[in-house]
């Protein structure tokens, strides 16, 4: 019995002592931090690009808005549609984009203390946004807030785990701009 175990000792001592497959170790150790990493920056640059792209979308829309080209008193509809038309690569624009505008005092200039609302897509409720365009006001600052739920391509890597989610996983994207209503 003896003799069965020290053969089968110096059988496995051979077969650690084997240098072949060494590269598939490295290969195994190494292939999900690099890939994991690879993921983190496509992440990245695509939330970028996705904010940069709403940030585009929401200046074309209020250089029309002050141009006069949405009407002379536009809805949330309106505006709404203005941005969405300007962003191709925000995907389900109409049904996440939540628009807000809100007056800027002009004695204190206190922005509006409440945060930009944005719609989580996995309730059924709508929450209730503020469209004051005020179209007979002149010279009243306007402060226009809009917010997008964006999905995040790969959810379990750093950048998209440590994000503020919805139900369904979507995070936050969230612009502003401002304008006066001039004569």
């Amino acid at each position: 019995m003896t003799t069965g175990l020290r053969a089968h000792f110096a059988t496995c001592q051979r077969w650690f002592r084997r240098e072949d497959g060494t590269a598939t170790i490295e290969f195994v150790l190494m292939i999900p931090i690099l890939m994991t990493v690879f993921m983190a920056c496509f992440e990245a640059g695509l939330m970028t690009l996705r904010q940069t792209m709403l940030e585009r979308a929401l200046d074309i829309a209020m250089r029309d808005l002050r141009l006069g080209h949405l009407g002379l008193a536009p809805t949330h509809d309106d505006l709404k549609d203005a941005i969405c038309a300007n962003s191709s690569i925000l995907t389900e624009c109409d049904n996440t984009l939540l628009v807000s505008l809100d007056r800027v005092s002009q004695d204190d200039w206190v922005l509006p203390a409440v945060e930009v609302v944005c719609r989580d897509r996995a309730s059924d409720i709508e929450p209730v946004t503020t469209l004051d365009t005020a179209p007979g006001a002149r010279s009243v600052i306007m402060l226009v807030r809009v917010c997008l739920r964006a999905d995040a391509i790969f959810p379990s890597t750093g950048i998209a785990a440590n994000i503020d989610q919805d139900g369904e996983g979507g995070y936050r994207l969230v612009a502003a701009s401002a304008f006066m209503n001039e004569p």
